[in-house]
């Protein structure tokens, strides 16, 4: 390894195949092995490692690693000092963000968070969730838990703070939900130290930059049709698109084509609309990478 490598780390788990199938959509080739805790990446600028997105945070502040992709619940949880870099909206199941909650069994007494004076509390996050009881005046017993954390009401304990996307887990278990105590998305944070260095940081910048596009075409595409110039003002006044659409010159002076970006969903809407107002030749063509 040499010192123009940056050390990256990747999360393993739940969050590495969404991770791996952004980086290939944003142009890196990432290949996972059963056998190793070091994927290969087809840029020989990058070495890759997998840690759990739980302990991320901590080896980037240590220096291990320059940079990596963990949840900002784990940021928090673990207290590291690390430079946030940026954003990155994915998960396994869906874009939204993952939600830490306060989830009883569904016969419980407990219908706020004030009810939880004196109780016992199991999770994963224990500093996460003694800080969010603090703030609401809560004095509760909050215990690490090691896994399977649904089953554990109410027979071990009164309550769990609880990863989920979408509930069904929770509900399978005959768990229903207080509240919520933290919304958290991944992201790409640095080493400060790493981050000084102009290489590493035009490198992770780079990389955000990359990755952030991919994620911001999710649900675009392109349209693109000939307007005569008498109709495009009507054309424009359809379109919703990002900002003003592109229009170039045709060699029929009377004509022009026009590119715009859309959301996929209102294309159904639009074209007719489109045809109406004088569009002709109509195109969608698919977006992979959107910059700002």
């Amino acid at each position: 390894m040499t010192q123009s490598t940056l050390k990256l780390g990747l999360p393993s788990g739940s969050l590495q195949e969404a991770t791996g199938e952004l980086f290939g959509r944003a142009g890196y080739v990432i290949t996972f092995s059963s056998r190793s805790y070091y994927p290969t990446i087809d840029d020989p600028d990058i070495e890759c490692l997998l840690v759990r997105a739980q302990e991320m945070a901590r080896y980037v502040e240590l220096g291990v690693l320059d940079a990596g992709i963990t949840g900002l619940d784990w940021i928090q949880e673990t207290g590291a000092d690390v430079q946030e870099i940026c954003e990155l909206v994915f998960s396994k199941v869906s874009r939204r963000p993952i939600r830490w909650v306060l989830a009883v069994p569904s016969d419980s007494e407990v219908y706020s968070v004030t009810d939880l004076e004196g109780k016992r509390i199991a999770t994963e996050a224990v500093n996460l969730t003694r800080r969010w009881l603090a703030n609401h005046g809560v004095t509760a017993d909050v215990e690490f838990s090691w896994g399977a954390t649904e089953v554990k009401p109410p027979m071990l304990v009164d309550a769990i703070v609880e990863i989920t996307e979408t509930g069904s887990s929770l509900r399978a278990n005959d768990l229903r939900i207080v509240d919520e105590v933290i919304q958290s998305t991944p992201r790409l944070i640095a080493n400060h130290d790493a981050y000084r260095e102009q290489w590493k940081r035009d490198k992770v910048e780079n990389l955000a930059l990359m990755l952030q596009a991919c994620l911001h075409a999710e649900g675009k595409v392109g349209l693109m049709m000939n307007v005569h110039k008498d109709s495009v003002k009507a054309v424009e006044s359809v379109l919703p698109a990002l900002q003003k659409p592109t229009i170039s010159a045709l060699t029929n002076e009377d004509w022009v084509d026009l590119n715009a970006i859309v959301d996929e969903s209102t294309v159904r809407t639009i074209v007719p609309q489109l045809i109406e107002a004088g569009a002709r030749g109509i195109v969608e063509y698919p977006i992979n990478k959107l910059i700002d």
